[in-house]
């Protein structure tokens, strides 16, 4: 039987999309150009099954590098490619985090106070889209004036009213963010927005005086696995309520 040929033009980039062909390839597709704008697939009369590791998560990566920042921490992170996170550690140098890469290992020492950077989200190998909330929580107590200009998503600035009532200072005008530091946050009961929003503030809650709930945490937890256990382990207290599922 003859197959025919599927071609994706403007296709997406990211690792991700190389690791799903890699996937797919090894259980019998033929799939060429996956990492590029154009992307082809050559039909096969079935796939086979097999054993496969998917790629570490990059964002959780991130997330956790600023959980680090945000506090003034000192993190070592077992991430096997340190290279698909080069925007997120360019931008953590820039406000001050000192980071070596040794043996497929992020070491990141973040100071006592972090300054204020400015970010553009772009498409990969740009500044994710993903990371943009998360580093903004990051920014709220660095030192003087940060500006993020949003160009992948409408909408990614919900988060923006929930990290206000814990004394972010955020003005927002159409895609653009500017956030003047302040010398602490203060906890409060706030709403997880979505994912990334809602991992922003529990980020913003490390840091927070007194305790901070953050609520509809579905999307959090839909996202990364065990956040609770890996941020305590790096010295946060964090407690899921029970009756959360």
């Amino acid at each position: 039987m003859q197959y025919g040929t599927t071609q994706i033009t403007n296709a997406a980039m990211e690792p991700e999309i190389v690791d799903l062909a890699n996937c797919l390839n090894k259980m019998g597709a033929k799939i060429e150009g996956a990492g590029t704008n154009i992307i082809k697939i050559i039909g096969v009369e079935r796939l086979k099954d097999i054993s496969y590791t998917v790629m570490a998560d990059r964002i959780e990566a991130g997330t956790l590098l600023c959980a680090g920042a945000i506090t003034g921490g000192n993190i070592c992170l077992d991430y096997r490619s340190p290279e698909h996170i080069t925007p997120m550690l360019n931008k953590l140098q820039e406000a001050g985090c000192n980071i070596q890469i040794k043996n497929k290992k992020v070491y990141m020492q973040a100071p006592k106070k972090l300054k204020a950077v400015d970010i553009k989200t772009m498409p990969y190998p740009g500044f994710p889209t993903d990371m943009q909330s998360v580093l903004a929580s990051t920014l709220t107590v660095a030192k003087g004036t940060s500006v993020i200009i949003e160009n992948i998503f409408e909408n990614r600035y919900r988060y923006v009213a929930e990290l206000k009532k814990m004394g972010a200072k955020i003005t927002i005008e159409g895609k653009t963010a500017v956030i003047k530091g302040v010398r602490r946050l203060s906890g409060a009961k706030v709403k997880s927005t979505d994912l990334r929003g809602g991992a922003c503030l529990v980020l913003a809650g490390l840091v927070a005086k007194g305790t901070t709930e953050v609520t509809n945490i579905e999307y959090i937890l839909r996202g990364y696995e065990n956040i609770d256990e890996k941020l305590n382990k790096l010295g946060a207290k964090i407690r899921i309520k029970n009756d959360v599922t």
